[in-house]
């Protein structure tokens, strides 16, 4: 650190709440993520005092902190706040410069973010309003109706054979099809391994219709479901080279 100060980033968002903390040469110091509670404002709080304990540091030595996210207006202690998807962009492109296409599944939302050759954002779209093609989307289907974790069902998946056709988008009306599936004797195997086609299929579709037909190389893959290899195949399978950031898996 060429002068001793921190500068931290605290991104509170609807599933999880994140913290990473830089140095005053831009090299990143530690990063937390902790599950966002009911007080938006107590979360921002909390993984920012993870991230300064880990350090082995306090408040005070952080310069400036900025918070983004769908909570960031709520936290008190931030000198600024930043629109997420302006932040989704920086970072992508601090951690992978030449990204141009972003492809972002959260807890609560999706984004498709399309970047010019300076990084700068061209064009974007997000699914805020439904499950579909959401992280919220697996969980609440494989948790309730196949009785797995995501992680567990995200490995499962790989195991496929005969990946099902799951044709609604609507989480009720999926939830039906796979209740039928099971009926059926269908594997928890090839209905996970459908269910991820299905969102990867709902999220190019939504990339494409901002960014056109051709999306550009590179293809970056972020956010929670990420983390999911099976998600990241299906992508693949559509005709995308997909990356995955450091973070993310």
């Amino acid at each position: 650190m060429a002068d001793g100060k921190l500068y931290a980033g605290v991104d509170i968002g609807s599933t999880t709440t994140k913290c990473v903390i830089l140095d005053s040469d831009g090299q990143i110091c530690t990063f937390k993520l902790i599950y966002t509670g009911v007080d938006r404002n107590l979360s921002g709080a909390k993984v920012l005092d993870e991230a300064l304990t880990f350090l082995g540091t306090g408040r005070k030595a952080v310069a400036r902190l900025i918070a983004t996210g769908y909570g960031r207006h709520i936290m008190a202690e931030a000198d600024d706040t930043s629109p997420e998807i302006i932040c989704h962009a920086r970072g992508t492109v601090f951690l992978r410069p030449g990204t141009r296409t972003i492809i972002d599944i959260g807890g609560q939302d999706s984004k498709a973010i399309g970047l010019d050759g300076d990084g700068d954002i061209e064009a974007f779209e997000m699914n805020d309003k439904c499950a579909a093609g959401t992280g919220r989307f697996f969980e609440v289907l494989s948790t309730r109706l196949l009785g797995e974790n995501l992680d567990e069902m995200a490995k499962l998946s790989l195991q496929a054979d005969r990946p099902c056709n799951i044709s609604s988008m609507c989480t009720i009306f999926a939830e039906s099809e796979i209740i039928s599936l099971l009926s059926e004797g269908e594997t928890k195997a090839n209905i996970m391994a459908g269910m991820n086609m299905a969102v990867a299929r709902r999220v190019v579709q939504m990339a494409k219709r901002c960014l056109g037909n051709s999306l550009q190389e590179e293809i970056v893959f972020t956010g929670g479901v990420a983390h999911s290899e099976g998600v990241r195949r299906a992508l693949e399978e559509l005709g995308e080279t997909i990356v995955r950031l450091p973070w993310s898996g």
